[in-house]
């Protein structure tokens, strides 16, 4: 089995960073992508970033455009977000997903447990 572990929240001031990391552990045969989303209060979960694993190709959305890198460590199966000059509209809970395959079974879909950012002074 295959489990995703965030960690790196936390209350932060505007303007402020933190570091995400998402850890992929278990039965890891290969990695196809990273991706975060997040859920603010009351709405639904959006798109936030996403990196290829092999060749480290990423994609952001355009509210993160410059504030947000993400990044990973293939030795450790490990994914990050970077987030720079935040803002309170950050404020959500923040999942990793990732495209996963175990040996003998084909790629599937996996969640984090997901992790709270606050942004507010």
């Amino acid at each position: 089995q295959v489990q995703l572990v965030e960690s790196g929240g936390g209350l932060v001031q505007p303007g402020g960073s933190l570091r995400l990391s998402c850890a992929a552990s278990g039965s890891v045969y290969n990695i196809y992508n990273m991706q975060w989303y997040r859920q603010p209060p009351g709405k639904q979960r959006e798109f936030v970033a996403l990196i290829e694993w092999s060749g480290g190709r990423t994609n952001d959305a355009d509210s993160v455009k410059g504030r947000f890198t993400i990044d990973r460590d293939t030795a450790k199966n490990t994914g990050y977000l970077q987030m720079n000059s935040l803002k309170p509209e950050d404020t959500a809970v923040y999942y990793c997903n990732a495209v996963i395959k175990e040996e003998h079974y084909s790629p599937r879909n996996y969640w984090g447990q997901g992790t709270q950012v606050t942004v507010s002074s």
